[in-house]
């Protein structure tokens, strides 16, 4: 998936001559932190709302407002690796997409790219998941699948963490089957350490209290 396919033209771009004011409410109502600036096709910057505040002026036009963020964008052919790369290392709720004669195409928020991240890693489709923790040396995307197709079972997603200063890497496996215990000791047969797992046998006072608190952290 490349930004073009994610961008989005229902959230109304800042000018110039708009207030801070205007850019507070229009942040309000699209609930996010951040707006483009663009004039004429021409994007211009990323204002947030931490800027306007520090005018400490909310009826100054943005054109005297500076500008925190450092012209943050993605070309509309970038991967979402790389959208995910930019909106993380600034803390944006959005991200600008620029065509490839640099206009404004509109923008990606956070919410549009959680929907579509959720959807690619099989969220809302049943299965269990699996997570190992192993060295770099060790990692085989091949023997991981063989263990898991010998149980009858099919990787629905799979990514990785890695830690750090250390070669331990985490890989987080969603598979389509909530019975884990035959793929769990055939990890185990293997040498693998099985770091957590949620399956049918998760208690579901656990499974609240873990659906809660990623809600609770998505409403930040």
């Amino acid at each position: 998936m490349i930004a073009k396919q994610l961008v989005t033209d229902e959230i109304t771009p800042l000018k110039t001559s708009n207030t801070g004011s205007d850019a507070l409410n229009w942040m309000d109502e699209y609930k996010v932190s951040h707006l483009p600036i663009v004039n004429n096709e021409v994007f211009l910057g990323l204002i947030s709302e931490h800027d306007i505040y520090d005018v400490n002026n909310a009826d100054e036009p943005l054109g005297s407002h500076k500008l925190s963020l450092s012209h943050p964008y993605v070309n509309e052919n970038d991967y979402v690796y790389d959208i995910l790369r930019v909106m993380d290392e600034n803390k944006l709720t959005l991200i600008p997409v620029l065509d490839e004669k640099k206009n404004y195409m509109g923008c990606i928020t956070l919410e549009s790219l959680l929907h579509f991240m959720a959807t690619s890693f099989s969220v809302n489709n049943p299965g269990g998941v699996i997570v190992l923790e192993l060295s770099q040396t060790d990692y085989s995307l091949t023997e991981i699948a063989n263990i898991i197709e010998s149980n009858d079972a099919k990787i629905l997603s799979l990514f990785i963490t890695d830690h750090p200063d250390s070669t331990r890497l985490e890989v987080i496996i969603k598979v389509n089957k909530m019975e884990l215990g035959p793929i769990l000791s055939t990890f185990d047969r293997y040498g693998y350490f099985v770091k957590a797992s949620m399956g049918e046998d998760e208690d579901l006072d656990d499974l609240r209290e873990n659906y809660d608190s990623l809600m609770n952290y998505l409403n930040i």
